[in-house]
């Protein structure tokens, strides 16, 4: 398919005759279907490639493979390569999985209804399916028919086109053979009829140019994936100076062999790395997918999650998302300039017929502009049904609204001689009294000053048919008053900004709308304050980067833009450190859906090309659904950021407790597949249910996270420290206790105190550290899987400690009844420090939630 399609590139064709047959086909070999190209999605190697990237697997992959040749030429054993594969295997296939669950959720929000179009061909009218129109081809267009290929009008009748789908902007265009010629695929016929010559079809048409920027607009990695790859990096860094330094000291100090030297070094690449953390972290992504699919979200790529918790700026489309999507009168005013809430019975039957629009039986089967579409409902809401009163007085002509007149009318015929309605601008109304439409002045300025869209209507008796020339003779006419017309926004909107605000979030509104229309609403829902700013499309072409940058954290709403300036505003954004949340449902806002580092499209009325790009697909179109979401999410960063405290506490125990025994000449004392079983099993199975932990107190009350920020801030490194050096000298102590004091040198002894200690006792920590709050009976009854998790892997490592058959698997000696008291009374010493100094550290925190002060909290 060519890039571009000129008009000597295909045969120009009379309206009356259209393309021939030979003709269709020699095109169609040319330029293909009337199809865009979607963008090639992964396939599984290279899916399984990219959850294989980060350093934490590369390092357990490195794991297997040198266990596995240990395996081959020392003989010792398989169960460490078994078991670390298995970790990495999972951590995979739960993320396809839950991949594929996205994918299939995603489908059933997407139509499967296959257009078809009307041309002419081969002299006569022909239903055609869309994708086989070919430039060229003569297409006909009525109101209801979206629009399937991008064309010159060539013939026209009161032709209005909704074209929100490209600009954004809610206002229909008013078509005409002149400067507004010009229709384009995607867009819906709202008004009249219309032939069309077909210049552009598939990738060529403006559809297909955005579908291009999408295609090379990459996604960045989000700031998770940043902080645990660093987190990652550290690890593997502490990993190989440990491993280097290991092996050195084992074959150059005691003279062992290389395999055995190989041995610690596989023992620390198991003790730097938590190995179930990244399953841990996919678990909490995907628990939160859930919980927030229950509340309307889908989410499309897991991560997304997480950065939703995160963000700093939410971008939001007005109409649909903070608006109704639905015009409707909101304020009416009779002939007399009174504001009323119905119309009497006259005006009322009057209002129902200045109108080419007609009501369905449902609001998907209504057709016409959406002002005249609320006019209708509004009146018919009061019992007015213009089907009988079309019956009494039936229409014999229409003059059609034009943005020159600024007004349309109905021309009918009644029992007495003849009636026409107008409506349209006030100002463009020639009323028969001059004191009426002063009477109605003061009303229209109130109404505008509002931010109303205010029209106007009025009527007039013939008593004889006025001639083919009618609607010049409107010059007397009669008040039937004015109706203030707007797209009200969403009632939980404003409560929703509001806690958006309360959690450090700025919501920003970017619209092809009309700057006073986005103002007024933005005022209205509480997005535009005093001293914000205001900035239309006009001006931000004429501002560079730079300007924009310094002016940006004051605006919150752009109006009339285009996909350009939406993906500019986005990129701006993030240069200047922000984490971005892009809503949007046209395809004009896919580009900066896909740049966004979280892109929201809508679920009603969103083009699939704005759900292919988007990162999170609202089921509800609903603004206040993202901030459910952002509570979510982080609530789930939360729950990682514990599994991380949680974890790599222990990991690095695990480090320096193997690198000071092998320095001090005691040999490792932990073997590999011991410390596989803490990782896995002690730490790791309680882990997994720290991703149903409830939100802290005050999670929406605290400014998010900073994109610069380590993962180690707000105290997550001191407690780690804490926790490290209290667990590195209780163990040492207890191996020393049970090697040269409860026995004469059996090492035996001592490797299996350490263990049961360190295993048993960083379960315990489980609960001072799943919440900031003190201890207390809701800690232990709020998330009841995570207490039966821990509950259950302490009885499990108790069995392997007193059944013979088990403790040998796992290289451990069965302990005496006094061993075992001294290893549980050692075992809770790090759970009372834990929390004794997380009560400490969160003192300023907890007098805020005891004084329900949430600004204070750390969250």
């Amino acid at each position: 398919m060519t890039d571009s399609i000129k008009e000597q590139d295909y045969p120009q064709v009379d309206q009356t005759t259209g393309l021939t047959t030979q003709e269709v086909k020699t095109l169609q070999q040319r330029f293909g279907e009337n199809t865009l190209v979607e963008q090639q999605r992964p396939n599984i190697l290279q899916r399984i490639l990219y959850h294989l990237r980060d350093i934490t697997s590369i390092v357990l992959l490195f794991a297997v493979i040198l266990s596995a040749y240990l395996a081959i030429t020392t003989n010792s054993g398989w169960t460490k390569t078994i078991v670390i594969s298995i970790i990495v295997l999972l951590n995979v296939g739960i993320s396809l999985f839950q991949e594929g669950r996205t994918e299939k959720a995603i489908q059933s929000l997407q139509t499967m209804a296959s257009q078809t179009v009307d041309v002419i061909r081969d002299q006569k009218q022909q239903n055609i399916p869309a994708q086989e129109l070919v430039p060229g081809d003569i297409l006909q267009v009525q109101a209801g028919n979206t629009i399937a290929a991008d064309g010159e009008i060539i013939a026209i009748n009161g032709l209005l086109i909704d074209e929100a789908i490209l600009t954004g902007e809610s206002e229909p265009i008013e078509k005409n053979l002149t400067d507004q010629k010009n229709v384009y695929s995607g867009t819906a016929v709202l008004q009249g009829t219309a032939t069309i010559r077909v210049t552009a079809i598939g990738m060529t048409t403006e559809l297909g140019h955005i579908a291009d920027m999408i295609n090379t607009t990459q996604k960045n990695e989000t700031p998770l994936e940043q902080r645990l790859n660093a987190l990652g990096m550290r690890l593997s860094l502490i990993a190989i100076i440990g491993g280097i330094a290991a092996i050195l000291l084992t074959i150059l100090r005691y003279n062992d062999s290389l395999a055995e030297a190989m041995m610690i070094g596989v023992s620390l690449a198991i003790a730097a790395v938590p190995e179930s953390l990244p399953v841990i972290v996919t678990l909490s992504l995907t628990y939160g997918v859930r919980q927030m699919a229950q509340q309307n979200a889908i989410v499309r790529r897991i991560t997304a999650v997480e950065t939703i918790g995160n963000v700093t700026v939410i971008a939001s489309d007005k109409t649909g998302t903070l608006t109704q999507n639905k015009m409707t009168v909101v304020r009416s005013v009779d002939s007399s300039g009174q504001v009323v809430q119905n119309f009497d019975t006259k005006v009322g039957a009057l209002w129902t017929l200045a109108t080419s629009a007609k009501l369905g039986p449902t609001s998907e089967n209504d057709v016409g502009s959406p002002t005249e579409l609320a006019i209708l409902r509004f009146v018919a809401k009061q019992g007015f049904k213009s089907n009988e009163i079309l019956k009494k007085w039936p229409q014999l002509d229409e003059d059609p609204f034009s943005s020159a007149k600024k007004t349309m009318a109905t021309l009918h015929r009644t029992e007495d001689g003849y009636l026409a309605v107008i409506k349209g601008a006030f100002d463009r109304l020639s009323y028969a009294s001059s004191e009426d439409k002063q009477v109605l002045q003061q009303a229209h300025d109130q109404l505008t000053a509002s931010g109303l869209r205010v029209l106007a209507g009025g009527y007039q008796y013939f008593q004889e048919h006025p001639g083919d020339e009618w609607p010049s003779h409107l010059t007397a006419v009669m008040p039937m008053g004015l109706v203030g017309i707007q797209d009200p926004p969403r009632q939980e909107v404003p409560a929703a900004i509001k806690e958006a605000q309360q959690a450090g979030i700025r919501t920003v509104m970017i619209t092809g709308d009309h700057i006073d229309t986005a103002s007024a609403i933005a005022q209205e829902i509480g997005i535009l304050k005093t001293d914000d700013l205001v900035i239309s499309g006009a001006e931000l072409k004429e501002m560079d980067d730079t300007t924009l940058a310094k002016k940006i954290e004051r605006v919150r709403v752009f109006a009339r833009t285009t996909p350009a300036d939406k993906l500019r505003i986005v990129k701006v954004w993030q240069q200047q450190g922000e984490v971005v949340a892009m809503t949007g449902d046209g395809v004009n806002d896919a580009p900066a859906l896909r740049q966004a580092d979280v892109g929201i499209a809508m679920g009603i009325t969103g083009s699939d090309v704005a759900k292919s790009a988007a990162d999170m697909i609202l089921v509800d179109d609903n603004f206040a659904t993202i901030i459910a979401a952002v509570r979510q999410g982080r609530t789930v960063y939360q729950n990682i950021l514990k599994a991380v405290e949680f974890l790599v506490s222990v990991n690095f125990a695990q480090i320096f407790t193997l690198l000071t025994a092998v320095l001090i000449g005691w040999g490792a004392p932990l073997s590999a597949e011991q410390m596989l079983i803490i990782n896995i099993l002690a730490d790791g199975i309680p882990g997994f249910f720290l991703s149903q932990e409830p939100g802290e107190t005050g999670i929406m009350s605290v400014a998010p996270i900073n994109r610069q920020a380590s993962i180690w801030q707000n105290g997550l490194s001191k407690r780690v420290i804490v926790r490290t050096i209290t667990y590195v000298g209780l163990i040492l102590a207890v191996y020393a206790l049970g090697r040269f004091v409860l026995s004469n040198n059996n090492a035996s002894l001592g490797m299996s105190m350490l263990f049961f200690v360190l295993a048993i006792g960083s379960v315990l920590d489980m609960f001072p550290i799943k919440t900031c709050q003190p201890l207390s009976k809701q800690t232990f009854i709020s998330n009841p899987t995570l207490t039966w998790s821990v509950l259950g892997t302490m009885t499990v490592l108790i069995i392997i400690g007193i059944v013979p058959t088990l403790a040998n698997i796992f290289g451990v000696m069965t302990l005496s009844l006094s061993t075992w008291f001294i290893v549980l009374l050692a075992a809770m010493i790090p759970m009372v420090i834990v929390e004794t100094y997380k009560r400490w550290q969160y003192r300023d925190e907890l007098a805020a939630w005891q004084g329900n002060d949430p600004q204070k909290s750390d969250g």
